[in-house]
């Protein structure tokens, strides 16, 4: 953060409060309540919005696999890249509460118009360069899909070889088609897929100034030195997950019973609650997270204003991600580089100068030691990017196995929504972060702590274990080639755990071994990296991708074969990785100079 003076304290603003004094909260400054529940409530809505996103461009605007979980991996990006900029802005202009008050309210506002979705869009079927209507039957199980040929309905089978047959009534083979020669769409709204779209980007723009700085904000609670920051971020990220608990539950659901809109709207409605708990704090948060002391004019109506005009140009960044051809095959790297959409380009090019650019500033203006703890701050940032890519599976390819490949049964008494079991991962989160942060705090008390390197590697390794349960578990699917519920939810499990190993820790990480000024960039930086680690995750996702007509898959042992696939290499390459980051993490620790 920017500060008068080079070694001034981490936090923010002229205003600073006594931290270790007054009321506490379970041992903690009371002011983490209140962050604790604003954080809850934006949560909340994110994770709401979040369950419905990949199956609402799937099923309600008939988005091929690939387009689907490319703008899912894109957005989600974008949402992880503006911290970046909203972190940079607090920083130095509007101070980390504003930021957070002016990004809960576009937020607010972006959950709002995802209501506004318009008819479902209409499924055809062009065969062998000729148009003919789809019809999906939704009142069975298996929901099939026909190609309606004058008064002829033929059922849709798509076939491991990659050709398609059409079943008369009778089950017999009406026609096949070859390889290529059948290609499924949808007829939707060019006006409410802008309207979509608009509404990714003010959620996307409003984010940016909303996730880094309250997480800045819980920071500044804490003393440089005081032992209870680990176990006071790991209490913060327990109420982001005890929001998304309910939202993953409850907005799925409204979507199915009432509609689409039902359950975006209750999404805008709890990032209404987060905002009015900001903004009226009845003086809570005095002190915390205030601008910088600055002379001359007042530029935050500026800054607000050149805010919203940047969300038709995120809008335009989407357009284009959708529009963009494939690479073409024997083109090498560079190839692929080059075809890559705009949100690509920027994203790999923000970070690949980013860690560089910041490296070296820390080595003109830092200590050896400065130096050095940032050196580590960046690795572990890297290694970042390879835990997000898999484990942000869970909004993409594993909400895609659940809607196809998953009985999701529970107990025989009712059945889950595919939506819904991302509810697993923030039940788990719930569940499990009290007894990781006393875990934590014991250990410490112990001097038996994993090392922050350990706990990355841990966590990598983790993730990858989760997959490889999924896959073993894929040996038991029954005969309609549908795997039992509770083997995604123990891949749920061993990712929350992974998960607590990495996120509230990596948090923490940034505000302890970042140089002060600029710990606010550093936190963007943070986010930064998942950033592209969910494009990359849109990627991985992609190429999970299987046929679909009507939002529909067509062949569901094609499907489960190209999951157990993709899932196995993806297991097998993070535990490698893992194993490597806990080899060499002696020397990061090193560089940590005591930081724990």
């Amino acid at each position: 953060m920017v500060q008068p003076a080079a070694d001034a304290s981490p936090e923010t603003g002229a205003a600073s409060a006594r931290r270790t004094d007054g009321p506490t909260w379970f041992g903690h400054p009371r002011q983490l309540a209140r962050l604790f529940t604003t954080e809850m409530w934006e949560r909340f809505g994110f994770y709401g919005m979040r369950a419905l996103l990949t199956l609402y461009l799937a099923e309600h605007f008939l988005f091929n696999d690939s387009t689907t979980t490319g703008l899912y991996g894109g957005f989600t990006a974008l949402v992880y890249l503006t911290p970046l900029v909203g972190g940079l802005i607090a920083d130095r202009y509007l101070g980390s509460k504003r930021s957070v008050k002016f990004g809960a309210i576009l937020m607010a506002l972006g959950y709002f118009t995802l209501c506004f979705g318009g008819e479902t869009a209409k499924p055809y079927a062009v065969i062998d360069g000729q148009r003919y209507e789809v019809q999906v039957d939704k009142s069975t199980a298996a929901k099939q899909q026909y190609v309606i040929d004058g008064d002829t309905r033929l059922a849709i089978k798509g076939n491991e070889d990659g050709t398609v047959s059409l079943l008369a009534a009778d089950g017999s083979v009406a026609r096949t088609v070859q390889k290529g020669g059948f290609e499924a769409g949808g007829d939707r709204s060019t006006f409410f897929t802008m309207v979509m779209l608009i509404a990714l980007s003010m959620i996307t723009v409003g984010n940016g100034f909303f996730k880094p700085n309250i997480s800045t904000i819980v920071g500044t609670l804490y003393e440089p030195g005081d032992r209870r920051r680990d176990a006071g971020f790991t209490i913060f990220y327990m109420g982001i997950n005890l929001g998304s608990l309910f939202s993953q539950l409850l907005c799925p659901w409204l979507s199915v019973a009432v509609g689409w809109w039902a359950g975006f709207g209750l999404a805008a409605l709890g990032m209404l609650f987060s905002w009015s708990l900001i903004q009226f704090d009845g003086g809570k948060l005095d002190g915390y997270g205030e601008p910088p002391v600055r002379t001359g004019p007042d530029r935050s109506w500026l800054i607000y204003i050149l805010s919203i005009v940047a969300i038709p140009l995120v809008w335009f960044l989407f357009v284009n991600l959708m529009n963009s051809p494939a690479p073409k095959s024997g083109e090498g790297m560079l190839g692929y580089l080059l075809a890559l959409p705009l949100m690509g380009k920027l994203l790999f090019g923000t970070f690949l100068v980013a860690v560089p650019v910041i490296l070296a500033w820390s080595y003109k203006v830092g200590s050896k030691v400065e130096f050095q703890m940032m050196l580590a701050a960046c690795v572990l940032i890297i290694f970042n990017v390879v835990f997000w890519t898999l484990f942000e599976q869970a909004g993409s390819s594993l909400t895609l196995f659940a809607n196809r490949n998953t009985n999701l049964s529970v107990f025989g008494l009712f059945e889950m929504t595919a939506g819904q079991t991302q509810f697993f991962n923030a039940f788990f989160i719930v569940a499990l972060a009290p007894f990781f942060s006393i875990m934590w705090t014991a250990l410490a008390k112990r001097g038996l702590e994993p090392s922050i390197p350990v706990k990355f590697g841990v966590a990598l390794a983790g993730v990858g274990l989760g997959f490889l349960a999924l896959v073993w578990g894929s040996h038991y699917a029954g005969a309609d080639f549908k795997v039992g519920l509770w083997w995604l939810a123990l891949l749920y499990l061993i990712h929350s755990m992974a998960e607590l190993c990495i996120s509230p820790v990596g948090l923490s990480m940034i505000t302890k071994l970042s140089i002060a000024r600029i710990v606010g960039l550093m936190m963007g930086l943070w986010f930064l990296s998942i950033s592209v680690a969910q494009y990359v995750a849109g990627m991985v996702a992609q190429v999970a991708s299987v046929e679909t007509v009507g939002g529909q898959v067509t062949n569901l042992k094609v499907s489960l074969d190209t999951y157990v696939n993709v899932f196995w290499t993806i297991g097998v390459v993070s535990i490698g990785i893992g194993v490597v980051l806990v080899l060499i993490s002696p020397l990061i620790k090193k560089w940590m100079h005591g930081v724990q």
